[in-house]
């Protein structure tokens, strides 16, 4: 295999006791000829399949399997320091569910828990423990720390049954890996990278009575664009959405339903980011009075007395800190770009993302969209395109907000800050 991205690198690799296990051989040699320097950590359970000698003979380094009989007194910290990348082929259940409770029970658990390094992992298992979903939870649980996971894939498995559960390929784990490190290298280096960015996303639900409420069309993919762009630049995410569409590896999830729960916990975050991303489609009104049971059709149309919610991009606006660039979003379906404008000033946001809905392919629901970004130095159209370029742009228009020199909104008292 060329040399490219594990060049030079130190790969751990974690086998653990399964019947894949002797897909490892195969996995440590082409880690090896992909250059990297490849250490072997090896459980109990896997050398009942495959001897150490064979995983010692065709690594960088003898291979590891104790904690307690290892040459060096506290294996697992030095070895999970050594690290660059951490990969687990195969990843059994029992090593995805004492990694996923923090539990240590041999030198592999305890080099997962130690390291600081990406980890992939490579499930390998039956069809029927794959799917359980006390594994399903916990390798949920591990990708919201940050984890990446290659899932298996369907094929012959042990006993000579055939479903999903196999261990993916060799040299397919060899890529996962490679673009492991690739996309840690890239948020590194990123021009977000430091910055902490609270991201809002959905269309929020305002209930009249246990089954019926007051919502709008939005999907949420946008704001949940703009976090997956902010993450790959390198941005520490929040995301506080409505949806259950996927959010960047490691960020904080806060899940809310009505626009009084997407207030609080925006503004309870708000205060420690350096960018606001308000992309939620946040209710102007709701029901003054909410129906605790059922209403019955027989009844006839409701009298519904509607109230106003809290403006939160507003509120952003009035508590916004010295150097906190806020950015809010205008969904119209007629002057857009007067309506967004005003908006810009009257919310004292920083930049204002304007989208008319009501066109095709563009707005609620579409993987595409077009806006034109407002700031106070000028506008920038953005033609059709997809939300991720969308929110790259948007991101762009934050970072030109960060520049020396910019042309910020209003403080509190009216005055431009220095």
């Amino acid at each position: 295999m060329p040399r490219g991205d594990l060049d030079g690198t130190t790969v751990v690799l974690g086998v653990s006791g399964g019947i894949a296990a002797y897909k490892a051989v195969e996995l440590e040699r082409r880690l090896v000829d992909a250059g990297a320097h490849v250490v072997p950590v090896v459980t109990e359970s896997a050398l009942r399949f495959v001897g150490l000698p064979t995983f010692s003979a065709l690594a960088s380094e003898p291979a590891h399997s104790s904690l307690f009989e290892d040459p060096d007194p506290i294996p697992h910290t030095t070895i999970g320091r050594r690290a660059d990348l951490v990969v687990v082929a195969p990843a059994t259940a029992r090593v995805i569910g004492s990694y996923a409770s923090g539990i240590s029970s041999d030198l592999l658990t305890a080099t997962l828990l130690a390291t600081t390094a990406p980890v992939l992992v490579c499930p390998a298992m039956h069809t029927e423990m794959w799917e359980h979903p006390a594994v399903q939870e916990n390798l949920a649980t591990l990708r919201r720390r940050g984890v990446h996971v290659l899932p298996p894939e369907e094929g012959r498995l042990a006993g000579g049954d055939v479903g999903a559960g196999r261990l993916a390929e060799p040299a397919r784990i060899v890529e996962a890996a490679a673009e492991v490190l690739r996309s840690t290298r890239a948020r590194a280096s990123g021009d977000l990278a430091g910055l902490r960015v609270l991201v809002s996303a959905g269309g929020t639900r305002e209930p009249i009575d246990p089954v019926r409420f007051i919502g709008n069309r939005s999907s949420g993919k946008q704001g949940h664009a703009v976090a997956e762009a902010a993450h790959a630049r390198g941005a520490e995410v929040t995301v506080v959405t409505t949806v259950g569409l996927p959010a960047p590896p490691g960020a904080e999830v806060v899940r809310v339903e009505t626009a009084a729960e997407m207030a609080e916990a925006v503004l309870e975050r708000a205060a420690e980011a350096d960018v606001v991303v308000m992309a939620a489609a946040v209710a102007d009104f709701r029901p003054k009075v909410v129906a605790g049971e059922k209403l019955k059709k027989r009844a006839g149309p409701p009298d519904l007395v509607l109230e106003p919610t809290l403006d939160i991009l507003a509120e952003l606006g009035r508590r916004k800190r010295a150097g906190q660039v806020l950015v809010g979003f205008a969904a119209e379906t007629g002057d857009m770009a007067e309506e967004a404008a005003a908006k810009l000033e009257s919310k004292r946001a920083d930049v204002l993302v304007g989208n008319d809905v009501g066109a095709s392919g563009v707005g609620f629901e579409w993987d595409t969209n077009e806006v034109t970004i407002f700031t106070r130095g000028g506008s920038r159209a953005v033609p059709l395109t997809t939300k991720k370029a969308v929110a790259d742009a948007v991101l762009d228009a934050v970072l030109d907000q960060m520049r020396p020199g910019r042309t910020a909104a209003p403080d509190q008292e009216g005055a431009l800050p220095a």
